[in-house]
């Protein structure tokens, strides 16, 4: 499937039924995606790139998204010059009933152990 935003821009994203459960692990086992998922779940809104602030370079930042985007964690469609990012929380949990909340419980246990917050 594939959103075509207003200015032509068009971003690929796996249809719901395209969704992997490997793709979905793989795209949260690294600790700078798995902030972004839990930012996301934490606002419970749409966010900027820019609103999300990750100690890595623009280009590894664009990385994450795209992993995230392409595994079909999140949704990107461009709103204007802003490409706004939303959890796919209805389809994850249509597919993987109880996953998403049982990880975001767990990354909040960890960053609770080890204190760094994350």
């Amino acid at each position: 499937m594939t959103d075509t935003a207003p200015t032509g821009r068009a971003l690929p994203h796996p249809k719901r039924e395209e969704i992997r459960l490997e793709a979905v692990l793989h795209a949260l086992s690294d600790p700078m995606r798995l902030q972004i998922v839990r930012e996301l779940a934490a606002r419970e809104a749409e966010l900027t790139c820019s609103q999300f602030e990750l100690p890595v370079t623009k280009s590894t930042t664009t990385h994450h998204f795209r992993v995230l985007r392409e595994s079909g964690v999140v949704r990107q469609v461009y709103r204007g010059t802003a490409k706004m990012n939303g959890l796919r929380r209805d389809d994850l949990d249509g597919l993987f009933p109880g996953l998403l909340d049982s990880l975001l419980a767990a990354a909040d246990r960890q960053a609770g152990r080890l204190g760094d917050g994350s």
